[in-house]
């Protein structure tokens, strides 16, 4: 492997941890959407599914992402 190759499966591997650090700040805020009283008095509702939305990308994401790098392609 040259360093070239290193810095580009370094850049891939730095963005699926930032896919995943952004699902989990987003079923954070989510949950703090659909129960607290920090964005609407009482929460809301739409907190619920955007949780659930977010929940689904912090644990497929990663694989996802990974899975347009596959040497061969999986099928």
């Amino acid at each position: 492997m040259t360093s070239t190759d290193d810095a580009i499966w370094r850049n891939r591997f730095l963005v699926m941890n930032l896919i995943r650090f952004a699902g989990l700040i987003g079923v954070l805020l989510s949950l703090l959407l659909w129960q607290g009283d920090t964005f609407v008095r009482g929460g809301t509702i739409i907190g619920l599914p955007l949780g659930l939305i977010f929940l689904v990308l912090f644990f497929l994401g990663p694989k996802l992402y990974a899975a347009r790098f596959r040497e061969p392609p999986a099928k």
